[in-house]
């Protein structure tokens, strides 16, 4: 009996153990606990044997600003960028809709929602950000992000990156169903634009062939994007090319690889 009494005592502390892959630092809660069911879905180019090194720069715009070192930069040096950019962000911001219009071939621009909700399909709370909360919440949010971006007058997304970049399975299917690619990555140049900028500057640098970087261009103030400024430029002397998520899609023989973590 007593033999029998452990057997059960440690099958019961399995599931737990198990579930502590996920963050348990209360940054994903979900009705008072830890959330350990989302994911980071993650994106690379496919390799080009023979060819140059390339990395595919895909930047936030949230909600307030443009850094104007990032997007000078970009249009002075010709560096190609994927812009996911929010509704909140776009009513703020007409010069800069101005001069990403202007250079339709430097700039893709996708969806990041109406109201920057992490794509989360029930109540939560990821990193202090509010979840769309529902399923039909979460189409309220990126379809909204869609007629934005068209209402701007671009070209209707084909991908979709949620706020916090964390997503419960089921949002996941849904925004595929709704017609959208998930906009992962592979490399988190700023970590949310919270970084120094020569951490950010080294993480950018050190970028390998195929990752598709994440960093912001919503925060001039942050230190971080000098930092995207300086990694970019390091890259270019490399050898770098930079691509835009469609031109890579349309050019690749196969899909961009795209793997669901759990976290």
């Amino acid at each position: 009996m007593h033999v029998l009494f452990r057997l059960l005592l440690c099958a019961m502390l399995v599931q737990p153990v198990l579930a502590a892959a996920a963050p348990t630092d209360g940054s994903a809660t979900r009705h008072g606990g830890p959330e350990r069911s989302l994911a980071e879905p993650v994106l690379r180019l496919p390799l080009q044997p023979g060819a140059a090194p390339r990395v595919a720069l895909t930047l936030d715009a949230c909600m307030g600003a443009v850094d104007r070192r990032i997007l000078d930069t970009l249009v002075a040096e010709r560096i190609p960028a994927t812009i996911f950019v929010t509704a909140r962000w776009l009513k703020h911001n007409g010069e800069a809709i101005a001069i990403l219009k202007a250079h339709p071939d430097l700039f893709e621009i996708e969806n990041h929602g109406r109201d920057h909700l992490a794509p989360v399909d029930h109540p939560a709370t990821i990193w202090g950000v509010h979840a769309a909360g529902s399923p039909e919440a979460l189409t309220v949010e990126v379809e909204g992000g869609t007629e934005a971006i068209v209402a701007a007058g671009f070209d209707r997304p084909l991908w979709f990156r949620g706020a916090t970049a964390r997503y419960s399975a089921s949002a996941i299917t849904r925004i595929e169903a709704l017609g959208y690619r998930i906009g992962g990555f592979s490399l988190n140049g700023d970590g949310g634009s919270l970084l120094g900028a020569h951490t950010t500057a080294r993480r950018i640098a050190a970028a390998r062939d195929g990752d598709v970087i994440i960093a912001h261009i919503n925060q001039p103030t942050h230190a971080a994007g000098s930092g995207v400024v300086e990694g970019v430029r390091a890259l270019r002397k490399r050898g770098f090319d930079f691509v835009l998520l469609r031109d890579a899609e349309a050019a690749a023989s196969a899909p961009l690889n795209s793997q669901v973590l759990a976290q």
